[in-house]
């Protein structure tokens, strides 16, 4: 395993010496030593990242030699695929299925928009239309230069392959800062890299505190654009610094997302859904549907179903057989999650089940899913994301009340609805002001669809062709083709 940063496509040793520990959150033990980047290893980043695209050729290479490569690293991925899968249990927690699903996911995300920078060659202008026959025009695409990604820990390697395989395939280099806590497939991917023989200066990742190289990579005037997924005070620090050099920013930042189940519902299904929406990946997704309301003539049933299945959730480490629940990735998570469930106990809701450590684990930041019930609807339980194995249920009586509950929200990032009316379904995600709806499910997240936020929850749109657009600039070539003098000044 390395312990250097990749930088102009060589290993090298941080310019201070600085490391930092990763820590297994199933055992609390210190799995590996990686480097700790600081402002210098960004400028050495940054200035290659410009070079291979001011000087090297990258954007001028046709979108198929980019596909080449982008193809290249999406086989180099598959034929590691369950080491890596491994890496990310060790790293993150998840169960290794979780884990596997996502390693085929960022494989399959770099195919995808190898597809796309080929589509780039079949369409590299738009012809416009113009009032005045004396001129012609065009709108072409171009990409937008360096590109600053900093990345979260809940999904290490899907969530840089979600940046780097749109930006590349766009024409942009990059330089990526994966999470501190979860770095070491983001060196895998380096190493892919490397051996598919990406251009040097194209791809530079830089492991290390995102207070200090994430910062670096913020401020650089370098970078042309900044691509970040993680918190939303984060997210609105990056805006603001961004501003200060009109840098391109996308932002996809927190969600607490509603789920609508109506009366005509299958019980089973909806449970099943609704712990999919939010015990998947301990929680530990910005689009959870943690915020569950489900009409008044089946609460009670479902309320009952629900506990009655949580409790059976198979939790431990991520690396054994059958374990559908690990541990959370961090002891400062661990201790945020504990103190949001006691909050909320203490603002009056109760806890169903759960929102304790399992018997038998001494170790690790282990946390039987919570459900929670009676929860204020003014408390930060019901309120604020919780980023951990925690569901707020409450009934609800019409359709008109569910859509206002749902929509009373300062985050937008997704919605689901539940029901065997088709036109109520439609009706009801229509009304959600989120970006990403779901009917009859929770959580399916597709390399081809847009995937983005209303209000709080960020700006602009990652995966699908929306994913490359936040890559490309438009510029506008008008031409004068006429033979009459303009003659506006000479007459």
């Amino acid at each position: 395993m390395r312990n250097e940063l990749y930088i102009d496509g060589r290993w090298v040793k941080p310019v201070r010496g600085g490391s930092t520990e990763v820590i297994n959150p199933a055992t609390e033990e210190v799995i590996q030593t990686i480097a700790a980047a600081t402002e210098e290893d960004v400028n050495l980043a940054v200035k290659a990242a410009r070079r291979a695209f001011d000087k090297d050729g990258w954007p001028k290479l046709s979108g198929a030699q980019r596909a080449t490569h982008l193809r290249a690293i999406a086989d180099g991925i598959r034929a590691r695929r369950s080491d890596i899968a491994r890496l990310e249990v060790l790293d993150n927690g998840k169960p290794f299925p979780e884990a596997d699903w996502d390693v085929a996911d960022a494989a399959g995300c770099f195919d995808f928009y190898a597809g796309l920078a080929e589509q780039l060659d079949s369409n590299p202008e738009e012809c416009i239309v113009l009032a005045d026959d004396r001129f012609t025009s065009k709108a072409v695409k171009e990409p937008i230069g360096v590109a600053g990604a900093i990345i979260p820990w809940n999904y290490p390697l899907l969530m840089a392959a979600w940046k780097v395989a749109p930006a590349l395939a766009a024409g942009c280099t990059v330089v990526l800062k994966p999470a501190e806590q979860t770095s070491l497939t983001a060196l895998e991917l380096a190493a892919i890299a490397d051996n598919v023989g990406l251009p040097a200066g194209v791809l530079n990742i830089l492991t290390g505190a995102g207070s200090v190289a994430g910062q670096a990579i913020i401020d650089h005037k370098g970078i042309d654009k900044l691509a970040f997924t993680g918190s939303g005070p984060i997210g609105s620090k990056i805006m603001a610094a961004a501003a200060r050099d009109i840098k391109r920013v996308s932002l996809e930042l927190g969600g607490k997302s509603p789920f609508v189940v109506f009366e005509d519902a299958d019980i089973d299904e909806a449970v099943e859904w609704i712990m999919f929406g939010i015990f998947w990946n301990q929680g530990q997704v910005c689009s959870a549907t943690s915020r569950v309301l489900v009409q008044e003539t089946i609460y009670e049933r479902l309320l009952a179903r629900l506990v009655e299945e949580t409790d059976k959730i198979t939790i431990g480490n991520g690396l054994d057989e059958g374990v559908l629940l690990g541990p959370l990735v961090s002891k400062r998570q661990y201790e945020q999650v504990l103190a949001a469930i006691e909050g909320a106990r203490k603002a009056g809701a109760t806890v169903a089940c759960g929102g304790i450590r399992p018997e038998g684990f001494d170790r690790g930041y282990y946390l039987r899913p919570a459900v929670l019930i009676d929860v204020p609807l003014d408390s930060d339980a019901w309120v604020e994301e919780i980023f951990g194995p925690v569901v707020c249920i409450r009934p609800f009586r019409t359709e008109e009340e569910a859509i206002e509950l749902a929509n009373d929200s300062r985050f937008g990032l997704a919605a689901a609805v539940m029901s065997k009316d088709d036109v109520r379904a439609e009706r009801v995600a229509a009304a959600f002001r989120a970006g990403i709806v779901w009917i009859n499910c929770s959580q399916p997240t597709f390399t081809e669809a847009p995937w983005g936020g209303y209000k709080e929850s960020g700006i602009g749109r990652e995966l699908g062709r929306w994913g490359l657009e936040n890559y490309l600039e438009t510029k506008q070539i008008t031409k004068y083709v006429t033979d009459k003098p303009w003659g506006w000044y000479i007459k």
